[in-house]
């Protein structure tokens, strides 16, 4: 299959979604709570987990490399580098068992797009299930050194002319994102659209895999994209390109990869499933702490994970941003976030879920009477997260469905109560 934004048949979709929510939700009654109790023992000593090349997988190295998974009865657990997040959504239609993947470090809304068969071979839904939030902040907001001239930041609408010029003699301006509907896409098409700047109309959207998002550029394959790191400071570091903003500076403490498991797996192994889980908190927690910042980056960077630099990686994860065009700022509330006060960074809000599904909607990867209460409630497992947070001795007083309303950096507010509100205040969608 390739990445790219099919169209999609709203009757297959809505039927197949419906089919997997049932079934899903039939699944999960078989499993009442009290069983975890019972059978603390994990069922299997591993599994086959997924990764692409971005800092933001790096919890799931570090449990790996640290010796969390054995610690926790998972001594057989794999970490496997991905080629394109094509490749991680092919390998987990395939499952651990038929040499595939069971569960992987992923786009947040690639659990909604893969569970109603969105971005499925033949709209085949897959369930799956969001056991953790791993990281906020920290994607980057990147663009061709032939732009340095037009100032642009945040405001996007400073490459409105340029843009529109390029457009004008039949070349429009191509800009790169990772997987549609996934994260950034949602992040580089809400930037460009609060800039008046269409991104279904006024460019051309690619799909690019993150470890090619800089090569692309230098050859003159694209003029902006939105990645995550390393390879916005690589960017920089080659003087190719600049970072225009982060995500961060879009939404602060923004959910951003999750660790997602096929619910098969989960529903047969659900004590495995909460052991795997522990593990990859304890190790969110370590890579949060500012005196590990050095050591992760060295792990992560050797050639067996990333193949990446040292000073490629440890910048923005400490908050040091050099944006390039000579701008550099230093800002702890833009670095990489893995746990956050109390582990409320790893917490899978399901309010959270549901801006990325209402985003999806707007832009036309999900139909709009999609019921997306009804979705996140069979994919959220934030049940589990608040088991694994008990299995660790951590005070889960305050953790609830809704993280409150969200505020963006255009002025725009998101009220989880409310989504309907919010679509309707957007003046630049793709939806009817």
């Amino acid at each position: 299959m390739t990445e790219t934004a099919t169209p999609i048949s709203r009757r297959s979709l809505i039927k197949s979604a419906t089919g997997a929510l049932a079934t899903m939700a039939a699944a999960r009654a078989l499993l009442p709570g009290g069983a975890w109790a019972a059978t603390p023992t994990p069922e299997v000593t591993g599994a086959r987990l997924g990764y692409i090349a971005l800092t933001d997988s790096a919890p799931l190295i570090i449990a790996k490399e640290k010796g969390l998974f054995d610690k926790w009865g998972l001594p057989d657990v794999s970490v496997e580098k991905q080629a394109s997040w094509g490749a991680t959504r092919d390998n987990m239609a395939l499952g651990g068992g038929s040499g595939g993947i069971d569960g992987a470090h992923i786009l947040r809304p690639k659990i909604h797009l893969y569970s109603t068969g969105a971005v499925m071979q033949n709209n085949q839904p897959l369930p799956m299930y969001t056991l953790l939030n791993l990281n906020e902040n920290c994607q980057g907001l990147s663009v061709a050194a032939a732009y340095a001239d037009t100032g642009v930041r945040l405001d996007a609408g400073k490459l409105a002319e340029a843009f529109a010029a390029k457009k004008a003699a039949g070349t429009p301006a191509q800009v790169a994102m990772t997987f549609p509907g996934g994260t950034h896409d949602l992040w580089i098409r809400y930037w460009l659209a609060a800039g008046g700047i269409n991104p279904d109309t006024d460019v051309d959207v690619i799909v690019v895999p993150p470890p090619q998002m800089v090569a692309n550029m230098k050859v003159g394959n694209m003029d902006a994209f939105c990645v995550g790191e390393p390879w916005n400071e690589q960017l920089v570091h080659q003087n190719i390109g600049f970072t225009a903003a982060t995500t961060g500076e879009l939404w602060m403490r923004h959910p951003e990869k999750v660790l997602g498991m096929r619910a098969d797996w989960v529903d047969a192994n659900p004590n495995a499933t909460v052991a795997l889980m522990s593990a990859v908190m304890e190790a969110q927690m370590w890579c949060e702490k500012m005196e590990n910042k050095q050591e992760m980056a060295e792990i992560v960077g050797r050639r067996q994970w990333y193949n990446v630099p040292v000073k490629d990686i440890i910048g923005r994860i400490k908050g040091e941003i050099n944006y390039g065009n000579g701008r550099q700022e230093t800002n702890l509330d833009l670095a990489m976030k893995f746990w956050g006060a109390g582990g409320e960074t790893s917490y899978p809000w399901k309010s959270l879920d549901s801006w990325f599904i209402t985003e999806n909607k707007r832009w036309g990867y999900l139909p709009g009477d999609l019921d997306g209460k009804a979705l996140i409630d069979a994919t959220n497992r934030s049940d589990l997260w608040l088991q694994a947070a008990a299995n660790l001795g951590l005070d889960t007083a305050g953790f609830g469905d809704s993280r409150g309303v969200e505020t963006f950096f255009d002025g725009k507010t998101f009220d989880p109560a409310d989504p309907e509100a919010y679509l309707a205040s957007l003046s630049i969608k793709a939806m009817a």
